[in-house]
C-alpha cells in the first residue's frame, strides 16, 4: 500500500491503527506530515495480548444481539449505549442457525493483538508533529509510554487527555474532534 502513496498526508489511527501509523512514519517518514494517535497501542504487554487475543477468539456466537452487546458492554464501560447499539447493528450478522457473530474475522483481530506485543518502532523515528489523545481511563499509553513520547519528540508533541475509556471517539467525541480540529488547523 505504501507504494501508493506519494505525497506527505496526516495520518490518524486509532488503538491497533495508531501503531501502524507510527510504523509508517518510522519506515517512511517522507509520507507523513503530522500524526495523530488516538489511545494508541504501540506495545501491549505480551501476557495482556495474548489474553486479548484469547479472548477474541472464543468470542461468540450468541444467541440474540442483545447478548452480544450485554458482551460489548462489558469491555468498554464508558461508551454509550446507543452506540454499542449501533455498533451491533452495523456489525452483527445473523448465522443459519440463529445466532449472531461480528462479521470481522476473530482471527485477524487476534493476530493484530498478537502484533501489538512485538517491539514498536523506535520512538526517535517518530519526529513529526504528533497529536496523542489519551483516554483518562485508557490503560494502553502509560505514565512511562508518554514520557518516551516526550522525550523523543520533544516540542513536536502535544497531548489531549480525554474522558472515558479506550475507544475516545466514541467515549469523548467532541473532546476529542476539538483537539483533532485544533491540532490540524
Amino acid at each position: 500500500m505504501l507504494e501508493t502513496v506519494t505525497e506527505p498526508a496526516t495520518w490518524i489511527g486509532h488503538s491497533f491503527g495508531g501503531r501502524l501509523t507510527a510504523e509508517v512514519t518510522a519506515r517512511r517518514p517522507d509520507l507523513v506530515e503530522r500524526a495523530v494517535l488516538l489511545d494508541p497501542a504501540l506495545w501491549v504487554p505480551p501476557g495482556d495480548a495474548e489474553s486479548a487475543a484469547e479472548h477474541e477468539l472464543a468470542n461468540g456466537p450468541w444467541a440474540s444481539v442483545e447478548e452480544a452487546l450485554v458482551a460489548r458492554a462489558a469491555t468498554v464501560e464508558h461508551t454509550p449505549r446507543e452506540l454499542l447499539e449501533e455498533e451491533m447493528r452495523e456489525h452483527l450478522v445473523e448465522q443459519p442457525d440463529g445466532s449472531w457473530f461480528y462479521r470481522y474475522s476473530r482471527e485477524v483481530v487476534a493476530a493484530a493483538y498478537r502484533e501489538m506485543a512485538t517491539f514498536p518502532p523506535p520512538w526517535e523515528a517518530l519526529r513529526v508533529p504528533t497529536l496523542l489523545v489519551v483516554a483518562d481511563h485508557g490503560k494502553l499509553v502509560s505514565a512511562a509510554e508518554l514520557e518516551h513520547y516526550r522525550a523523543a519528540l520533544g516540542e513536536l508533541l502535544e497531548v489531549a487527555v480525554v474522558p472515558g475509556g479506550h475507544i475516545v471517539l466514541w467515549d469523548a467525541y467532541e473532546e476529542t474532534s476539538a483537539a483533532i480540529a485544533e491540532f490540524l488547523s
